[in-house]
């Protein structure tokens, strides 16, 4: 039958007209033109061979539409289902890759290929000095002391000693209170330059003491410092790193601690020997302080933050500079699904401790303060002893302690991204609730002689060693993840507190209770500990190696 031409056109026309209409009313996102409105149709009076083409043509081109309309939403249908059959849980413990899903539940199609790792590695390497000299200032005065107590005129004084290393954990603690606040206020790069400065006042005062009260003075300022530049070293690591190699860059914090551990070990060797050596060993602790201030005006301001402020100009400038220009589209629209930008909204201190928050800030206060009850503060200052009894030199032991625990950094390293946090932290602590086995038998009646000693020493390394593979790396990356964006700074900051606070009744109070309860009952409560802390990780961590910040918040987070 023959249909006329402009009955065929008027048809197409007003079918695209209610095909629009009715997708717009629906807001679906499928794309469907329209050319025309029926208010611009204007079609020829028509004829009763005219009506009825156009009645025909109508009718076959709605059928054929409604037929291409299923097939199209069935297919996002199909889609969609498969994201929403995908929880963030299932996504959270691997189960399922995002690059299947072909667009992120935003919308925004994912970028071909993964950013690169080369680009944000100097920015982090850069913050990592925060960590170098974090690591430098606690094993500063392990070979000095000596010196500088004779220098000051306080040898014998085991109060003022205490003083010379307490001095720092005092003022780390209060610096670690103030770090979520000056990091979620000033940026992470000022945050860092602020960390910078009173190291560099206080190493400064420490290297022209004359009196111990100028010592402390300085020790105080170096705490300050130091209190607050992991927190927001874990923080900056965490939100510039693409999650693939996320645990990897995260590890380097504490190879850096290790690097500076090891670093005052060998620069304190000479201090026994050549008078007034100990202040060199201040002076040089300003240098990469003065390096840390000047090298972070040059690298890039977290996008996380910058989002945050809702200064979106500057947090793609950013992002592009970490992740490369293909890879900004996405990662603007993964900040999207938690953090709120142009909202700056003051988080209370309550905030962190009542409703939906106060589960993971449980979980990272309690994993922090679990890493220092397992007790390796106490066997780091014990180990001298336990060489020396054993025949090993006390530089020795330093050094040995020091290699060891560097090599499991690196091991911990390459395998945080591959067994994944959870994997590690488990076999960690496993390992040294085992480690702390043997230093029980070492330090009991039933065996003697060089079997006591291999016991010991074997242990301490084994412990040194299965800590630095997971206890000592995971916990501060842990909670840089896990922590909701909204709380980040100060659930941190909290969380570093309680860190501090249990580090320093543990130093303070190791060696009264060995006095009192001997070797044997205190590691076997530090072994306890460790134990606790396997079923602790075991129940309440979720493995989050691979995801993106915001996934991880949206699964450990409950909905409002």
């Amino acid at each position: 039958m023959y249909i006329e031409p402009k009955a065929i056109t008027a048809a197409l026309k007003t079918v695209e007209y209610i095909i629009h209409r009715s997708y717009k009313h629906r807001k679906t996102r499928l794309m469907i033109p329209c050319f025309v409105c029926l208010d611009h149709l204007k079609a020829p009076k028509p004829s009763s061979h005219w009506n009825f083409g156009f009645s025909k043509a109508f009718l076959f081109l709605s059928l054929h539409s409604i037929t291409q309309i299923l097939v199209m939403w069935g297919r996002q249908r199909n889609l969609y289902s498969t994201y929403k059959r995908i929880s963030s849980k299932e996504r959270l413990n691997g189960n399922a890759s995002e690059d299947s899903l072909g667009r992120s539940p935003s919308g925004v199609l994912k970028e071909a290929g993964l950013p690169s790792w080369k680009r944000p590695l100097p920015h982090v390497l850069v913050a990592t000095l925060s960590s170098f000299l974090f690591g430098y200032h606690l094993g500063i005065v392990n070979d000095t002391l000596e010196s500088i107590s004779l220098d000051l005129s306080f040898r014998g004084s085991t109060l003022a000693e205490g003083l010379v290393v307490s001095a720092c954990l005092g003022g780390a603690f209060i610096g670690s209170l103030f770090s979520g606040w000056t990091a979620d206020g000033v940026g992470r790069r000022r945050a860092f330059q602020l960390c910078a400065l009173p190291m560099i006042i206080g190493a400064s005062v420490s290297a022209t003491a004359t009196t111990l009260r100028g010592m402390l003075l300085g020790r105080l300022f170096v705490g300050m410092g130091m209190g607050l530049g992991p927190p927001v070293a874990a923080l900056y690591v965490a939100e510039v790193s693409p999650a693939f190699v996320r645990g990897t860059y995260g590890s380097c914090t504490q190879i850096a601690t290790c690097l500076g551990l090891m670093a005052s070990f060998f620069v304190g060797i000479p201090s026994k020997e050549v008078m007034g050596w100990w202040r060199v060993c201040f002076w040089v602790s300003a240098l990469p302080a003065a390096l840390l201030a000047i090298l972070m005006e040059f690298c890039a301001e977290s996008p996380h933050w910058l989002f945050k402020r809702g200064r979106m100009a500057e947090a793609e400038e950013n992002t592009e500079r970490l992740f490369g220009a293909s890879h900004v589209k996405y990662a603007m629209a993964e900040l999207t699904k938690s953090d709120r930008g142009d909202e700056v909204d003051t988080v209370k201190f309550s905030d962190l401790f009542i409703g939906r928050h106060v589960r993971v800030v449980f979980l990272g206060s309690t994993l922090l303060a679990l890493q220092q009850l397992s007790g390796i503060n106490a066997v780091f200052y014990f180990s001298s002893t336990v060489f020396t009894s054993a025949g090993v030199p006390s530089d020795i032991a330093n050094i040995c302690v020091g290699i060891v625990n560097l090599s499991g950094s690196i091991i911990a390293m390459v395998l945080m991204d591959k067994m994944g946090r959870k994997g590690l932290l488990l076999w960690s602590f496993s390992g040294m609730a085992i480690s702390m086995g043997f230093q029980v038998i070492g330090a009991s009646s039933l065996l003697s002689g060089s079997v006591v000693l291999y016991l010991s020493v074997g242990g301490m390394l084994l412990f040194v060693l299965t800590f630095s593979l997971g206890a000592g790396p995971v916990p501060s990356l842990l909670l840089s993840e896990i922590l909701p964006a909204r709380i980040r700074e100060k659930a941190m900051a909290v969380c570093m507190a309680v860190h501090w606070v249990i580090n320093f009744f543990v130093g303070l109070l190791f060696l009264r209770l060995l006095e009192q309860l001997g070797p044997q009952i205190l590691y076997a409560a530090f072994g306890t500990f460790c134990f606790v802390a396997v079923v602790f990780v075991r129940k309440n961590i979720v493995e989050t190696k691979g995801k993106t910040l915001q996934e991880i918040e949206m699964a450990f987070l409950p909905a409002d």
